[in-house]
């Protein structure tokens, strides 16, 4: 446990250690950090104090150099961290580069090179079908077969807290396509995965090698605007209904933390291919919760994704797409076998025919101007001991036309 006030027994001590990247008081210069408690400790400051030695990668304004390193400086960086923040003879060198939580503001952590998207979850792939395509198989042929996703917009990535406007664009009525705000403004709750190590044009990252190449974990919300993409969809996939706005927490968990949280994976039925056989078949164990204004309306369950996050970066690399340090892959929405475990209010609300009372007294279907979105999730740790994951959020603005 750490020597920090605060931190010992939090699900912020040292078996935790997410990075990020923030900016104090009115200085503007970005730096990498690490959160132990409710402090931060600026990592840029360490390394130029001779505490860490990283060949300068700590001391840029974003994560991508670092990232890109390897597993091996990751695990050494992590480990002269815990002796740090834990060996109380580092205490008197430690201390003043350890700044107060209130007194920073986070920032995108890492430059988000390409983003993908996938639909991982059977519960949810289930209950879209059967609301967009009544009285047809909820499930396309394919979906049991390979991990469906789609290349999403990268540079409308946005951290925590950025503000979400709502989008327009094209949404279908009787009398024909019309142009306006989307009306039924959704979120998707899912894990996101930061690519580290860059891999080569033309190679493959095989299943078992996903851990020297995913640095950490992110939450993520993919909102989503559910009448766009149901006109649009049909048939290349989503385009504008999600590339408006994907928000991301700051914090990086790494996947070192995450150690305790593997589970075995749901069964795969009919079997996979050997490229996206992974031995063993683990998923993570991990918890989400949304809460819609302050009200928890979904615990959705990321132990059950039907594909695990190893087969869906071989899967995105198996054709000789290369990745790069900061690219960003999603799990697709999380969502259970309960009404209460769904991972968007498409779901929730099934396509807008039931209404949902929240704790102040309102209803809502959809998202309304003004409404604000917080996802947290939580993840095993040793001894028992729950690690955060910490929490993205976002506040819808009206339309601009």
């Amino acid at each position: 446990m750490s020597w920090v006030e605060g931190a010992a027994g939090s699900p912020y001590d040292v078996h935790n250690l997410p990075y990020g990247v923030f900016v104090r008081g009115d200085e503007g210069a970005r730096r990498i950090g690490v959160r132990i408690g409710e402090s931060v400790l600026d990592l840029d400051g360490a390394e130029a104090a001779g505490l860490i030695l990283a060949g300068g990668a700590l001391r840029e304004p974003s994560l991508n150099g670092f990232m890109a390193l390897g597993h091996a400086q990751w695990g050494t960086v992590r480990q002269r961290i815990v002796e740090l923040l834990t060996e109380t003879g580092h205490r008197a060198a430690v201390a003043p580069l350890l700044v107060p939580l209130a007194e920073v503001a986070m920032v995108l952590p890492f430059e988000v090179g390409d983003y993908v998207d996938f639909y991982s979850s059977e519960q949810h792939a289930s209950n879209v079908g059967q609301i967009f395509r009544p009285g047809e198989p909820p499930l396309l042929p394919n979906w049991k077969h390979l991990p469906i996703g789609y290349h999403g917009r990268a540079g409308t990535v946005v951290v925590s807290g950025t503000p979400i406007v709502r989008p327009c664009g094209q949404r279908s009525t009787p009398d024909g396509p019309v142009y306006g705000p989307s009306i039924r403004l959704d979120i998707e709750a899912e894990v996101g995965f930061v690519v580290g190590l860059p891999s080569a044009l033309g190679d493959r990252v095989p299943v078992e090698d996903f851990a020297e190449y995913v640095f950490g974990v992110v939450l993520l919300n993919d909102w989503s605007a559910r009448d766009l993409q149901n006109w649009e969809y049909r048939p290349l996939g989503p385009f504008l209904g999600k590339s408006f706005a994907t928000s991301i927490s700051p914090w990086v968990v790494p996947l070192d933390a995450l150690a305790h949280a593997w589970v075995p994976a749901p069964e795969q039925d009919p079997p996979v291919l050997d490229y996206l056989r992974d031995d063993p078949h683990l998923g993570l164990d991990l918890r989400l919760a949304v809460d819609w204004n302050g009200s928890r309306v979904s615990e959705p369950p990321f132990a059950g994704m039907y594909w695990t996050p190893a087969q869906q970066l071989a899967h995105l690399t198996v054709n000789g797409a290369s990745v790069r340090s900061g690219d960003l892959y999603a799990s697709g929405t999380v969502s259970g076998d309960r009404r209460d475990q769904v991972g968007s209010f498409l779901e929730l609300s099934w396509g807008g025919s039931e209404l949902l009372k929240l704790t102040d007294g309102t209803t809502r279907t959809f998202l309304e101007d003004g409404d604000t979105i917080t996802i947290t999730a939580t993840a095993p740790g040793p001894d028992g001991r729950p690690l955060a994951l910490g929490e993205v959020t976002g506040t819808i603005t009206p339309a601009r036309r």
